[in-house]
């Protein structure tokens, strides 16, 4: 049956005898339709407001730069001209290795093969390594000291995009390039399975000691460009930096090292220990000479080099020390078999091989770190309103005078 809404209708026919009366009739039907349930708009809350305008100001400046950055041929032509080179490089030094290791006995061939591969694979994590170091702050040098000489970061500041999406935007759109760059090397690296000596999970570590570092390096040439007006500038003082967070991190960790060997390891002033294993975080060579150590069959040159800076063993296993004997009260006249003390704990040392992973971590935790303080950093320089200035507490303020009419 048909259902029909509740209506009420007014009969207003003429009545045949008697007094004009209205006469109601109310009609009842059964509807058979199921309900449907009545649709509510939800409010929509403050934090998804600045998402969705977060990224849609982050989507907007990406795809305006990598447009600027991939139109036309010599981005392609750029690529493939250097893949040829890498892989120019990759062969020249599997001729090299496959002279030095032809030359053993013919049973171990296998262990020739293996050498070759790790040999190829820390070569092209190097190079990879020295390109990335070397592109990465000149990529982002530029990305806001060029909108300003081009008058062009006001009206850029002016539209609803936030400073957070033009930072992050212009960050990740100048890298893109080179994270293209990096990552087109892989099927290149994967060569050298061929070989044998190198699993994946170590191709792996070695790009992801890439990628934080390309981050880090980027964040530190943004920063500059934020924070000076002339591109020019920018540049020379991102490289600065560059230098000051890498070889010089490394040369004041070397010279702390030789100056508290001073004087039979007595040290020179409050130069005392081991230097502090930070003051290297931040150099790459280290971080992919870690990733290379693991690679290693014992303790070789990377596992050198990583030893020399780490404060953690290189190699695995526990150490025990040997439990103190009692003592007699006369040792040496009447003394017990067994009672005794030795002079000092023996150690016993058990290893289990090469420690992985004790490194390289902790480069790419202060890679991102210092990227996003420097991002922080950049986003107040490029606001123009509402920048978070550092106050002193109200107890050392200056009281404000007031002045009464």
């Amino acid at each position: 049956m048909t259902g029909q809404p509740l209506s009420r209708t007014i009969d207003d026919r003429e009545p045949t005898g008697g007094p004009p009366e209205t006469e109601l009739a109310y009609e009842t039907t059964v509807s058979t339709e199921p309900l449907r349930p009545r649709q509510v708009a939800m409010p929509r809350t403050v934090v998804g407001n600045r998402l969705r305008d977060a990224f849609a100001g982050l989507s907007a400046v990406g795809v305006k730069e990598l447009r600027g950055r991939m139109r036309g041929r010599r981005a392609f032509v750029i690529l493939t001209v250097y893949l040829v080179l890498l892989a120019a490089f990759a062969w020249m030094m599997e001729l090299i290795l496959e002279q030095q290791y032809g030359r053993g006995a013919a049973g171990s061939a296998a262990f020739a093969s293996a050498s070759i591969g790790r040999g190829v694979f820390s070569a092209l994590m190097m190079l990879e390594t020295l390109l990335v170091v070397a592109l990465a702050p000149a990529f982002t040098a530029g990305a806001i000291s060029l909108e300003r000489e081009k008058q062009t970061l006001d009206m850029l500041a002016t539209t609803p995009i936030s400073s957070v999406s033009i930072v992050v935007a212009k960050l990740f759109s100048a890298l893109t390039y080179l994270f293209i760059l990096v990552l087109a090397s892989i099927p290149l690296t994967a060569l050298v399975f061929v070989f044998g000596g190198v699993s994946p999970d170590d191709v792996v570590r070695g790009y992801l000691v890439l990628l934080a570092t390309a981050v880090g390096l980027g964040a530190l040439g943004l920063f500059f460009s934020a924070l000076l007006k002339r591109t020019q500038a920018a540049t020379i003082a991102t490289y600065f930096g560059v230098l000051f967070v890498t070889l010089g991190a490394f040369f004041g960790f070397y010279f702390w090292d030789q100056m508290a060997e001073a004087r039979d390891g007595r040290g020179i002033g409050p130069i005392k220990g081991r230097p502090p294993e930070v003051l290297v975080w931040l150099n790459p060579y280290f971080a992919q000479a870690d990733v290379m150590c693991g690679v290693e069959d014992g303790f070789g040159e990377w596992c050198a080099r990583v030893a020399f800076v780490a404060e953690r063993p290189i190699f695995g296993g526990s150490t025990d020390l040997l439990p103190d004997r009692p003592v007699s009260p006369n040792p040496g006249i009447g003394a017990e078999p067994g009672i005794g003390i030795a002079p000092d704990p023996i150690p016993v040392v058990e290893p289990f091989g090469v420690v992985r992973d004790s490194f390289w971590p902790k480069s790419v935790v202060a890679w991102l770190m210092l990227a996003l303080v420097l991002i922080v950093a950049a986003v107040q320089l490029v606001s123009p309103t509402r920048r978070w200035r550092p106050r002193l507490p109200a107890s050392f303020r200056r009281p404000t005078r007031r002045s009464f009419s």
